[in-house]
């Protein structure tokens, strides 16, 4: 019985545990939905390594796929440690990039080492700006962040289909979309560079980017005063009030530096990949992705990186899975299924506080009364 029970309470405290067996069961599901639509498992998965491994270019796209991930995924994984669930960091994304967007195509004449961290800058700022909103508003006058987060991602969503229509952004040709950024703005490796090591044309230092991220945000969470004071906040905000943390400063900060860092995540993409902004007709998912990254990657900042890099590689991979006849859909029920059950993971913590029963007191030994006693007291 001992041996049982310590079992569930490792399962209770092992978030890594969790994460792995939602990992095996993901693939399991898909596997069976593989099996029901009559295409061969061991085909289909062969394919998603065979086009993540197979060599230096597959493998230099995946991270390449990665790299935006991870940073949204560190922008939702810092605001999960201090208390707050950034569902907007789509929106501040989206600001982000186009802000970089706008800097790289009116400054494009600025050289390389002055215009990459302008852009670098203006993503940042308009992403903690446009948390910085959010977080304004829950202090000032109590309005629910999740509530609003979900109106600014839609309000960045058209403001960035407006801004493109500018004259002066939108692209001279018949293309609904901007004018591509500066070379000077673009973080690509160099053709030779990319040429010998046989990587992917979109092969870029961002992924060194997203990595010293994930250092400074590790650093400010677990060595700083500040970090101290945003987790406090986030595990109790009376506790943290009454000892004399302030709480709206603390949502204020949390929201401003998750959101810069999805805005970040949005230059990334567009110094890196994309060169321009298309006229949106939906949401891309960048900011929505990143909420399943910090999920898979339990809120450590390097836990979210290798779950970014699995979440890049799933992309990629997932999209090769059509040359087998399978559908690259197959990777959303593994995605969700994944995210399904960390969800719930939970429930063995209630498993492990359901067995325990508690301990009946201790009976105290009742003496028997002495007759001779009785009849000296008499």
């Amino acid at each position: 019985m001992d041996k049982k029970k310590s079992l569930l309470e490792f399962f209770a405290e092992s978030k890594l545990i969790h994460t792995i067996l939602s990992i095996i069961i993901g693939f399991i599901v898909g596997a069976l939905f593989l099996m029901i639509m009559g295409i061969n498992v061991g085909d289909a998965y062969g394919m998603l390594l065979k086009s993540v491994f197979s060599g230096a270019k597959s493998f230099s796209y995946c991270v390449v796929y990665a790299t935006p991930y991870i940073v949204t995924g560190l922008s939702v994984a810092f605001s999960f440690k201090t208390g707050v669930f950034n569902i907007g960091a789509e929106g501040q994304f989206v600001i982000g990039s186009m802000a970089a967007c706008v800097v790289g195509i009116l400054l494009g004449g600025l050289p390389s080492y002055l215009l990459v961290p302008l852009c670098f800058l203006a993503a940042a700022a308009a992403g903690a700006l446009w948390g910085t909103i959010v977080g304004f508003l829950k202090t000032k006058w109590g309005i629910n962040e999740v509530l609003s987060m979900i109106m600014f991602n839609w309000i960045a969503f058209y403001l960035s289909n407006y801004i493109a229509g500018f004259p002066a952004i939108h692209n001279e040709g018949t293309a609904e979309a901007t004018r591509n950024i500066s070379e000077n703005a673009r973080i690509l490796l160099s053709k030779d560079t990319i040429s010998s090591l046989g990587l992917c044309p979109t092969a870029n230092w961002g992924i060194l980017v997203a990595i010293v991220l994930a250092i400074i945000v590790y650093f400010i969470i677990e060595k700083t005063t500040l970090g101290y004071e945003l987790k406090a906040v986030g595990f109790n905000k009376s506790a943290a009030e009454y000892g004399g943390i302030s709480v709206n400063r603390s949502i204020l900060l949390a929201l401003a530096i998750s959101g810069g860092l999805a805005g970040l995540g949005g230059a990334l993409q567009l110094m890196g990949m994309g060169g321009r902004i298309s006229v949106f007709s939906s949401q891309e998912g960048f900011g929505f992705a990143g909420i399943v990254v910090a999920l898979i990657g339990v809120s450590n900042p390097f836990g979210v990186v290798i779950a970014g890099l699995f979440y890049g590689a799933l992309t990629y991979g997932g999209g090769k899975l059509n040359l087998v006849g399978a559908p690259t859909q197959v990777v959303d029920i593994i995605v969700g299924t994944v995210v399904f059950f960390i969800a719930i993971s939970c429930i063995f913590e209630y498993l492990k506080y359901l067995k325990k029963t508690p301990k009946e007191p201790e009976k105290l030994p009742v003496s028997e009364p002495d007759p001779g006693k009785e009849a000296d007291e008499t």
